[in-house]
This record gives C-alpha cells, sequence and structure tokens, in this order.
C-alpha cells in the first residue's frame, strides 16, 4: 500500500504540471489587458500601462510567466497578486475558499446521506411503488436546472413562507446555507441515488448474496456487510470526483444567493480578466480533484477486500 501511495503521489505531479500550464494558457489567451482595465474608459497613458505590466510581470513571455508563478508558488506559497486591487492572491483565497468549503461540505452531506438512503431502499424494493416514487423524483431533480431550483426554492421558502432569508447574511451560519446546499446538491443527489439503487439491485442476484442468504446469516448482515461494500465502489467513484465539482462548480448557487465564494470569485475574476486570480483558485480546484481521486483508490480496498496493491 505504502509503494502504491508514493507512486500514485509520483503520478500527480505530471498531472499536475500539465494541467495548470493548460489552465494558464488558456487563462492567458482570454481577450483584453487587465492593466487597460484599471483605467475603465479612460486611457492610461504608454508609459504607465507598461510600468504596470512590468511590475506585474505581464510583460514576459507567456512560458516565462508560468514558471515564475510554479516557482513562487512552490517555493513560498505566493500565487501573485491582483492587479484591480493590489491584494495577495493568497489573502483572496484566503476569504473565498472557507466560505465555498462550508457550503460544499454541507452539500455533500445531503447527497451523500440522502443519496445513499434512497438508493438502498429503491434497490431493495426494485420494480415496487417506491421505486417508482423515487426514480421519478430523481429525474425531476436531474432534469431541473440549478438557477430555476434555485428561484423557486427562494420564492416559495422565502418570500412567501417565510421561514428563510432570501440570500446569505452570514456565511459562517450553516442555517442559513442550508437552502443554498439542497440546491447545489440536488443533481448529484439524483445521480448518487440511482447508482447506489443500480449497484444494489444487480449485487442482489449475485451468488455470494444467494450463498449468504443460504448460509442463515441475518438479513441485516447480509445488506449491511456483504451488500453494501461491493455495491459502494461504483458510488464512492462518482462522490469523490463530485467533491471538486461542488467546490468549483457553485457559480450559479453563490450567485443566486449572494454567496462570496469561489464561484463569485472566479466569475468576477473571468469578468476582470484577472488571470492571476484564476489561475490561483483553479490550481487548488486541481489538488482537490487529485486528492479526492487518491482518496477513492484507497477506499476501494476497504469496500473490497480482493483489491490489493502492489
Amino acid at each position: 500500500m505504502g509503494r502504491y501511495v508514493a507512486r500514485r503521489l509520483l503520478q500527480m505531479i505530471p498531472v499536475f504540471i500539465g494541467t495548470t500550464l493548460l489552465i494558464f494558457l488558456m487563462v492567458y489567451a482570454l481577450p483584453g489587458d487587465p492593466v487597460r482595465g484599471l483605467f475603465g474608459d479612460k486611457a492610461g497613458s504608454p508609459q504607465l500601462i507598461a510600468a504596470l505590466r512590468h511590475e506585474y510581470g505581464l510583460d514576459q513571455p507567456i512560458l516565462v510567466q508560468y514558471w515564475n508563478y510554479m516557482k513562487d508558488m512552490i517555493l513560498h506559497g505566493d500565487f501573485g497578486t491582483q492587479v484591480a486591487s493590489g491584494r495577495p492572491v493568497t489573502d483572496v483565497l484566503g476569504d473565498a475558499f472557507p466560505v465555498t468549503l462550508r457550503l460544499a461540505a454541507l452539500a455533500f452531506s445531503i447527497e451523500f446521506v440522502l443519496g445513499i438512503a434512497l438508493g438502498i431502499v429503491a434497490g431493495l424494493r426494485a420494480g415496487r411503488l417506491t421505486d417508482n416514487v423515487i426514480l421519478v423524483i430523481t429525474l425531476l431533480f436531474i432534469s431541473i436546472p440549478v438557477f430555476v431550483l434555485g428561484f423557486i426554492c427562494k420564492l416559495i421558502f422565502a418570500d412567501q413562507l417565510g421561514w428563510v432569508e432570501s440570500n446569505v447574511q452570514d456565511s459562517t451560519n450553516y442555517g442559513q446555507l442550508l437552502m443554498p446546499a439542497i440546491v447545489l446538491a440536488t443533481a448529484s443527489l439524483a445521480y448518487v441515488t440511482r447508482l447506489t439503487r443500480t449497484s444494489i439491485a444487480e449485487n442482489r442476484r449475485a451468488d455470494y448474496i444467494r450463498t449468504a442468504i443460504a448460509k442463515g446469516l441475518p438479513k441485516s448482515r447480509v445488506v449491511g456487510i456483504h451488500l453494501m461494500r461491493n455495491s459502494m465502489i461504483p458510488v464512492i467513484t462518482y462522490l469523490g470526483t463530485d467533491i471538486g465539482a461542488l467546490m468549483g462548480g457553485a457559480i450559479v448557487t453563490e450567485g443566486l444567493f449572494n454567496i462570496q465564494g469561489v464561484g463569485g470569485t472566479i466569475y468576477e475574476s473571468l469578468v476582470r480578466r484577472e488571470g492571476t486570480t484564476l489561475v490561483g483558485l483553479v490550481t487548488i480546484l486541481v489538488l482537490v480533484y487529485l486528492l479526492a481521486n487518491l482518496l477513492v483508490d484507497l477506499l476501494y480496498a476497504v469496500l473490497d477486500p480482493r483489491i490489493r496493491y502492489a
């Protein structure tokens, strides 16, 4: 196991470099100049623009900029400086990521608990009324766009019923984050439910389950130990990849509920052509994806004893 983890960590290095380089090239290929954007409709003098571009290293070749960025990030933890505000990008990341982390953690908990629970119920009652009802509900969750569902939730639960605030005023209050987290989790919850249901229904017909029942094992042990451990492998795979999606894919949800997190920061960076901030945000998300995938691979051996890593 130790050699496998070391090998996977080494494999992550070229993946990380290749991904960040591609993102860096794409971001800096965006039209517009963040330095010229500082002046708005007023044209700055060429000397001042040239000086600012030199100060932020924007006058260097793109690969030199990437090398300097990676060197400063790895050796000093420095993600650069925002052109518009002059703030270090690390401060921007420090403000945005805790907010999105709380939102994503709450959404992940909802989809994990409810998705697996509904999937188990549907899988154990495959073909019955309960299974069909859950199927319809998950299809609705998948079909409704996030911005439509968010608007409906705000209209009903905030404006008409008054149960919650329309917008999030305090991002540390999990009560205010609950409705945005539910909106963010709905599509993923539906996929987790469908994956769990399909895996449970297929494995119920497997030989090892019939053998366990024939040996007289209690139903709770057959379902909770034998059936669940093998059925969770595809679900854990999806959940592992969804962690990064929840962290970076909350742009619409955060915009709807006025949450100042990663999604809002990414949107503002795109509008202002803040390439440094955008690359810093995406770099952290790449690390989250890579570490989540490594964790998922390690969980395979826990769920299925037949899986061994050399």
